[in-house]
Order: structure tokens, then sequence, then C-alpha cells
């Protein structure tokens, strides 16, 4: 069976490539514990002066970790037929804070899709060159999930509320939107990949060798041109307040304003609060802080029910019909949310070196 992830050494370089195109290079458990390994063997190599992850398909990055398989065992585990999934979580959350602190440049070469567990392994390295067809989104408010893999971090860093409407909605982005936010470090072209691996394999001068490759987006970031009303309409603590403010901004000039206020409605109100409330209060954690708040939040979710059945109604089933609990809004109740944030038993706690 082909590996799902090679590495090798080119030159300067120590390059990884994902090879599960068939599933849109999601993530297994075994991928992000061998990426581990590679980056521990790496680090103390003198030979090696940056890495570089990228994706040998074109239409995909990693489109976010292996939810199917996370899905269907965590259901054995509400049975009682097998251990709850945390183990995955929080080996691919020490991986994040691993990569977020790696001594030595790390440069992800993103195009295509980029979503979920695909952009832990990208946004958190030191370097993202975004190619013309990228589509970042965190969309896992969509699967009563929520943002994860550094998005308690990151997301409320961007500009304006940006990081509140990804958050709320999974809008996509594409080349423009994601270097003006700073998701990408800079622009690139996918064709020329191949050629930036081959040089950064030739020189140990990473920012150097970017440089050259280095492009202008072709368009304008629409993000940036709509980032008074997108702050405006996404400020605040009331996901109330913010949908109907949504709802009211058809007519205001901002072209997702539609699109936005459909995905708000269908999203697990519950993922919702939880998004939400670590926008707010992300602002003020450090990283490995943030970290520590995911491994929290997703201890309790895999508890929960809308994780399971927003995976049955979207990649189960497909009937797009998921039954959130609670159903709207309004029914959400203050301490039920606040509990997903609550400390761990010690024993439990994730437990990092590192990412402040």
């Amino acid at each position: 069976m082909p590996a799902d992830i090679r590495f090798g050494v080119l030159g300067h370089a120590g390059v990884v490539t994902l090879t599960r195109g068939h599933a849109l290079n999601a993530l297994t458990h075994q991928m992000v514990l061998e990426l581990g390994d590679a980056l521990n063997g790496w680090e103390h190599d003198p030979a090696i002066a940056h890495i570089v992850i990228r994706s040998d398909d074109p239409k995909a990055f990693s489109a976010g970790g292996d939810i199917r398989d996370l899905y269907e065992a965590g259901l054995k585990a509400k049975r009682g037929e097998g251990e709850k999934q945390t183990r995955f979580f929080a080996d691919e959350y020490c991986l994040n804070i691993r990569i977020k602190t790696y001594p030595k440049p790390y440069i992800a070469l993103i195009d295509g899709i980029v979503m979920g567990g695909g952009v832990g392994v990208s946004i958190n390295g030191s370097h993202r060159v975004a190619g013309r067809n990228i589509r970042f989104a965190m969309p896992e408010v969509g699967i009563g999930f929520f943002p994860d893999v550094g998005a308690t971090w990151f997301l409320p860093r961007l500009p304006g509320e940006t990081g509140t409407w990804l958050a709320l909605t999974g809008a996509q982005m594409g080349q423009a939107d994601c270097c003006w936010s700073g998701i990408a470090t800079q622009a690139g072209e996918g064709e020329r990949f191949d050629d930036i691996v081959d040089a950064l394999a030739a020189s140990g001068d990473t920012d150097a060798v970017l440089q050259l490759f280095a492009v202008t987006p072709e368009t304008q970031s629409a993000a940036a041109a709509h980032q008074p009303v997108i702050s405006e309409i996404f400020r605040g603590d009331d996901l109330t307040a913010i949908a109907q403010r949504l709802a009211n901004t058809g007519a205001g000039g901002w072209p997702e304003a539609e699109r936005s206020a459909k995905a708000f409605a269908r999203m697990s109100p519950t993922s919702l609060a939880i998004a939400l409330r670590q926008m707010r209060i992300g602002a003020g954690q450090s990283f490995a802080d943030c970290m520590r708040t995911e491994f929290r939040i997703v201890s309790r979710v895999l508890d929960g029910d809308d994780f399971y059945e927003g995976v049955r109604a979207q990649i189960i089933d497909k009937d797009r019909k998921p039954v959130w609990t609670p159903a709207t809004l309004g029914d959400l109740d203050k301490a039920s949310i606040d509990r997903y944030f609550e400390p761990l038993d010690a024993t439990e706690e994730l437990v990092t070196v590192g990412g402040s």
C-alpha cells in the first residue's frame, strides 16, 4: 500500500509530501505521528536548513483530518466499545505546537483545498506560500465541531473581525485574501512549487529563495475591501445580534453577505457559541494556552451529539439535514457552553512543551 506521507532530504531541505490524494490528503493519526518523528530527526541535523511541506495533488494541500474515521471510532466509544478518540487530537495539537515553535524555517507550499487539519500543518509554520488556486476555510461549525488546530490563536489575530467571520460561516478565502489577512506570508504559483523545492534544496537562505518566487495576486482582496462591514457585523458576543446584522446586510454592497447568512443559519448553534467564545478569549491567550483550550473543548465535543449528527448529515448519509441539539440559538444555555472551556482533570489535560 502506498504511503500517505513521504519524507526525503534534498540538499539543504527536509521535504514532506502529502500523498493521500484519494482522500484530499485528510490527515490520519499515523501521518501526524510520522510528521512529528521527521521533525524531531531533522531539528538537530546541521545539513537541514529548512523544512518544506507540500502536496503531490494540485487539487488539495489537505482537506482536514480523517473525519469519517474519527466519527466511526467516536460512535464506538460512546457505545462503550472502544476508547474515546482524544489521543488523535492530543498528538495533532502537540504537532501544531511543535510546528509553531520549530527552530528552523518551516515552509508550507499550499494550493487547492486547505482546511481543518491541513491548516494546522501549514499556517502554524513560519512561511506559507499560497498558490493561485488556494481555497482556505475553517468549516468545522457545519459538522457540529469547532475551529481547532490553533484557530483559537490565529483567527482572532486576523484583521478586524475577519477571523470571526471565517469561524462562524466557514467562508472560503482565495489567494489575495490569504495574503492580505496573513494566512499566507506570500503569493506564489503552484506550477512552480517544484522549482521552489529545488531552489530551497540548493540554498540555505530561506527568505532569499522565497522572494525569488513571490508573485502579486491577480485580484484585489475582497475581504480587505469589505473589512468595515465584516467587522461591524461580527462584533460583540451576541450570536443573535450577529445573525440579525448579517441578515440585514444583503443590500449593503458586500457580495458575501447573503451566502454568509445562509451558511450561518445552517450551523450547529452549540458550535457557533463555542467558536465565538474562542474568538474572544483566544486573542488574549498564548499559543500553548489556546491549544489547551481546544483540547478541553474537543474532549467534551466527543461526548456530545452534534459532531456525530453533523458528520452523518454532511459526509455519511449526505442528506444535508442535520438535527442539532439544541436546535436554535435561542435554546442555548450559557452554562452548557461554559462547560466546554472548563479545565479537565489534571491527568487529562493536554501536556505541552513550549508554544508560548
